[in-house]
């Protein structure tokens, strides 16, 4: 290192300029790819330039050479807990998935609440959607149906007392 003084700026550009292409290289030839090569020399540097210091001329190949070979562990080390952490995921057990009983219930329900949504009047029927599905307020659903705040929220009364018959069925 350079006898514990910290490096100029000039330093580092040196170091850069005469070994960037050399560790890359080295790198590439480590990690078989040249993305992650490139990342590491990366990080490389960086770690130099927080030291504040670089390794003498002579020892410049040999210093940043130990580092790669550290880096490169910790970057396999890495992907390895990594890779366990997501085989751990997959071996979790799967969501719950409704039954074929369940299922055809929710379905039969839907049906029925679809009729009887169609047997009211279409705004009565377009308010109560456009309220439980797209999350739209009353006075939004009033401008966009051109009627009052008090009529949308009768509406949707409606809309709700046609379905309120079905709503148990559809339940696990």
């Amino acid at each position: 290192m350079n006898n514990g003084a910290f490096a100029s700026k000039q330093q580092f550009e040196k170091l850069y300029v005469d070994h960037h292409r050399w560790l890359c290289s080295l790198l590439r030839r480590r990690l078989g790819n040249s993305a992650d090569a490139a990342d590491l020399a990366h990080d490389i540097y960086l770690n130099l330039i927080k030291k504040g210091c670089v390794p003498s001329i002579e020892n410049s190949r040999c210093h940043l050479t130990q580092i790669a070979k550290g880096m490169v562990i910790d970057l396999y080390r890495r992907r390895h807990r990594e890779a366990c952490h997501l085989e751990s995921l997959m071996q979790q057990a799967e969501p719950l998935v409704p039954s074929e009983e369940v299922r055809a219930l929710a379905t039969e329900a839907l049906v029925q609440i679809d009729d009887a949504l169609h047997a009211k009047p279409p705004k009565a029927r377009e308010a109560l959607l456009l309220c439980k599905l797209h999350g739209m307020g009353h006075r939004d659903i009033a401008a966009e149906l051109k009627v009052s705040v008090s009529s949308v929220e009768k509406y949707i009364a409606a809309g709700l007392r046609a379905c309120h018959p079905f709503a148990s069925t559809t339940g696990p």
